[in-house]
């Protein structure tokens, strides 16, 4: 009974071996796996130079208080955006109103004496003063009566001390006529002196309010409503983000190529499918020699302030440098492990190559890889239409699907 069961079975395995189909692998010689042909060739390329840096703001001021008081009230925080001229803190502007009033009374008093109204300009003819005219008036007076009495002592009508009275009225008069002119060349220089007290007299009431400078956002905030302030007391940090500044780290080699005024791209991580764009506006005419690169800055324009300053920046900066170098279609270069590598035709195999980039590009052409070692012009790089290929697989290149007309790379 066991001997005929072990044989039954041993049938069964042997009639389901004999139906078997042998399995069919893409890339046989029965199977050659379908491919397109890229005719590897060499291109003249323009370079772009590739630097990292960072983004900062186009400007950052430490705001301080112009005069001493209590703070009033602070009306903007961290994280406001700001526009310029805009109010952001306030001091108790009492006293410095006082003082205002206080010089604009010396004014008025001044301008009285000169004898001009509150918008008459200083007098430039002295004798036209009052009080000069007066003294002048008593002058020629004192004048007349002393010749008069020259006259008459000559004619021995009056006596010496007479004589002498006169001649000291009339050289007391003309003292004084002097006075009244130097009365007035001081009061003018007091006019000039106290309309500028007064002017700063107002500035310092007009600094009882702090504005900004220019519009921006508050980085920090150092001032407390009751809190008093001295002068050059910080009270808010402004930052500038209308507009950035891109400072980027260029290596030694390429130092030569960068040229102020060329527009670069700029690619941060927070947004990477974005592209913005800077103008190259400065560039440092020494090489750092810790790190061995050379620092240019970019100004770009950030209205909507997406960017932040302290971003990380990634940029492609264009130079007028020309080159032969090989490129291949993103779809030829296989990655696996750390390891770039592309299949060559050999005969109707294909066989693999392992290459080193030096850098992936994108122009109107599509996502491209330059080749820096592992390839010469005339090699044949095989790209399956579907599925994978390996090393030593049979290929037959698809109909109509070949790349050699592939658009090289301007």
């Amino acid at each position: 009974m066991d001997f005929a069961l072990a044989a039954t079975l041993a049938l069964l395995a042997a009639g389901g071996c004999s139906k078997a189909q042998p399995t069919s692998v893409l890339g046989d010689a029965a199977h050659p796996a379908p491919v397109h042909f890229y005719t590897v060739a060499e291109e003249t390329a323009r370079r772009r130079i590739q630097a990292v840096g960072s983004l900062y703001a186009l400007e950052e001021s430490t705001l301080s208080s112009e005069v001493e008081g209590r703070v009033a009230e602070v009306l903007a925080d961290i994280g406001d955006n700001v526009r310029e001229g805009q109010p952001l803190v306030r001091i108790d502007p009492e006293e410095l109103q006082f003082e205002v009033e206080r010089q604009r009374g010396i004014v008025r008093q001044v301008r009285a004496q000169l004898g001009i109204g509150p918008d008459d300009p200083p007098p430039s003819d002295p004798k036209k003063i009052a009080s000069v005219q007066r003294a002048e008036a008593d002058l020629f007076d004192a004048d007349q009566k002393y010749t008069r009495a020259q006259q008459m002592f000559r004619d021995n009508l009056i006596s010496q001390q007479q004589l002498d009275e006169a001649a000291s009225r009339y050289q007391s008069t003309k003292a004084t006529y002097t006075v009244a002119l130097q009365e007035v060349d001081r009061l003018k220089a007091l006019l000039v002196s106290s309309e500028a007290s007064e002017r700063l007299a107002e500035k310092k009431l007009n600094d009882s309010t702090i504005r900004a400078p220019y519009p921006g956002s508050i980085k920090t905030r150092d001032v407390h409503p009751g809190e008093y302030l001295k002068v050059q007391s910080p009270v808010m940090v402004l930052v500038r983000t209308d507009r950035l500044r891109a400072r980027l780290a260029v290596p030694e080699r390429w130092a030569g190529w960068v040229k102020d005024g060329v527009t670069i791209d700029l690619h941060v991580e927070a947004f990477p499918g974005e592209t913005f764009h800077g103008k190259i506006s400065r560039i440092n005419p020494a090489v750092a020699q810790d790190s061995r690169t050379l620092e240019a800055e970019a100004l770009l324009v950030n209205l909507d302030g997406k960017l932040k300053p302290g971003f990380f920046v990634q940029a492609s900066i264009p130079s007028e440098k020309e080159e032969k170098t090989i490129f291949l279609p993103e779809e030829a270069v296989i990655y696996r492990y750390g390891v770039y590598k592309v299949f060559l035709l050999n005969g109707n195999r294909v066989s693999e190559r392992q290459i080193r980039p030096a850098g992936q590009t994108e122009d109107e052409h599509g996502r491209r890889f330059e080749v820096a070692e592992g390839l010469k012009p005339g090699d044949r790089v095989a790209v399956a239409v579907s599925g994978e290929l390996h090393d030593g697989a049979v290929v037959q290149e698809q109909p109509g699907g070949s790349m050699e007309n592939a658009p090289a790379m301007k």
